[in-house]
C-alpha cells in the first residue's frame, strides 16, 4: 500500500538534490507532486522523470510568486495536503566575514520563504480539513554546530521555533507542522569538500553511527512525517543525524 496515495504535495527547492529526492519518494508513495523552484530547466527535467507531476516556477522569497503557484494548485487540484519547505541556501562565511547582503539573502530564503509559504497555504489546508507542513531545518537548528557558520545556524534555529509555533496555533484546524534536522548529507557536491582529509575527519568523527546521512535517509523521514503513520506527531524537531545531537 502506498503511504501517500491521493495526497497533493508541494515541495520547494525540488528541481535537484535533496528536494528532488523527496519529490521522487513522495511520487513513489502515490502523491501528486508539485515541484516548486526557480531553476526551470532542472525543475522541468525532474518533473518529466516523475510522470504526472508538475513544475511550478516559484521564488520562495516573493509573496506574489507563492500566491501564483498556489492559485495553480487550487484551480488544478482544489486542495493541498502537504507542504515541504525545502528551499534553502548557505553562504559559508563566519560572522566576522559575512557581508550584510549575504546575511539578508540567507534570511530571505531560509526564513522568509517558509514563513510566506506557511502563511499562504494555511487557508487552503484549513478549507480542505487539514494538512501537514514539513520544514527542512538542520542539526544547526538544534545545536551550535562547530563547523557551521553563525548565519546558517540562526536561520535554521528560527525555522525550528516557527515550526513549533505553527504546530500549536493551527492544531485546531487539523494542521500538523514538524521540522526535519539532518546532519551532513552525502551528496556529489560534498565529495569535493571531503577530499580534504581534515574536513573528512571532522564530518565522520562527529557521527556516532560512523557515516554521513544519505539523501534516502532524509527523504524517508519526510515520507514518514507526511504519512498518516505520523498522525499524532506535531511540533517535533525530528533529527536524522546518526546520533550527532545526542553526544
Amino acid at each position: 500500500m502506498m503511504r501517500l496515495s491521493k495526497k497533493v504535495a508541494l515541495i520547494t527547492g525540488a528541481a535537484q538534490g535533496l528536494g528532488a529526492e523527496i519529490a521522487r519518494r513522495f511520487w513513489e508513495e502515490g502523491a501528486f507532486v508539485f515541484l516548486g523552484d526557480v531553476n526551470q530547466a532542472a525543475g522541468e527535467k525532474t518533473a518529466r522523470e516523475l510522470e504526472g507531476s508538475l513544475f511550478l516556477n516559484l521564488d520562495v522569497t516573493s509573496e506574489e510568486s507563492w500566491m501564483a503557484a498556489l492559485g495553480i494548485i487550487r484551480s488544478g487540484k482544489g486542495r493541498l495536503d502537504i507542504l515541504v519547505n525545502n528551499a534553502g541556501i548557505n553562504i559559508r562565511k563566519n560572522i566576522e566575514e559575512m557581508p550584510v547582503e549575504s546575511l539578508d539573502a540567507m534570511l530571505a530564503v531560509n526564513i522568509k520563504g517558509p514563513f510566506l509559504g506557511i502563511k499562504n497555504v494555511l487557508p487552503l489546508m484549513r478549507a480542505s480539513g487539514g494538512g501537514t507542513i514539513l520544514n527542512m531545518s538542520s542539526v544547526c537548528g538544534i545545536i551550535g554546530h562547530r563547523y557551521t557558520n553563525e548565519a546558517y545556524t540562526t536561520t535554521k534555529g528560527a525555522l525550528t521555533l516557527l515550526t513549533k509555533s505553527v504546530s500549536t496555533r493551527y492544531a485546531k484546524d487539523n494542521i500538523r507542522c514538524n521540522s526535519v534536522h539532518p546532519s551532513t548529507v552525502d551528496t556529489p557536491m560534498l565529495q569535493a569538500v571531503l577530499k580534504d582529509p581534515e574536513r573528512r575527519a571532522e564530518r565522520f568523527n562527529e557521527i556516532p553511527l560512523g557515516r554521513l546521512a544519505s539523501v534516502a535517509d532524509v527523504a524517508n523521514a519526510f515520507v514518514f512525517l507526511a504519512s498518516d503513520e505520523a498522525a499524532f506527531i506535531s511540533g517535533a524537531a525530528f533529527p536524522v543525524d546518526g546520533g550527532l545531537t545526542a553526544w
